[in-house]
């Protein structure tokens, strides 16, 4: 008897928690402040399917695919590649979602590498 409980309240709080899931889908914008004190307009167009996350990043450079993207309760991640003036260089994203905001932290494999202060993207409201 005891056992058959868990297992429903175990469901039960799955369903519950995959209910209130944030979904992602949709556009996104933030402003990255460049180390001369510039500002870049970043956008970002993300569709979810479940725990799957798809979609661009544009930039000025335009836009670039994003790849391997989860979303694993308040966490996400994905990643970008591209080839710019210091060869290939891939850009991981990692973040937390708070509503209709999430903030990301970045790190480059390529390129100039290291870490690079976080960025709090805003849902676009329809």
């Amino acid at each position: 008897m005891k056992r058959a409980f868990a297992a429903i309240f175990l469901a039960l709080s799955l369903a519950i928690g995959t209910a209130f899931a944030a979904d992602l889908t949709g556009k996104w914008t933030a402003t990255m402040t460049t180390p001369d004190g510039n500002t870049i307009p970043i956008n970002y167009t993300l569709k979810q399917e479940g725990t799957k996350l798809t979609g661009t990043s544009e930039g000025p450079g335009g836009a670039i695919e994003i790849k391997d993207g989860k979303v694993e309760g308040d966490k996400v991640s994905f990643y970008i590649t591209f080839e710019g003036g210091n060869g290939a260089m891939k850009i991981s994203h990692s973040g937390t979602i708070n509503g209709d905001e999430i903030t990301l932290k970045f790190s480059m494999e390529g390129g100039p590498g290291g870490d690079f202060p976080a960025l709090k993207l805003t849902r676009v409201k329809a």
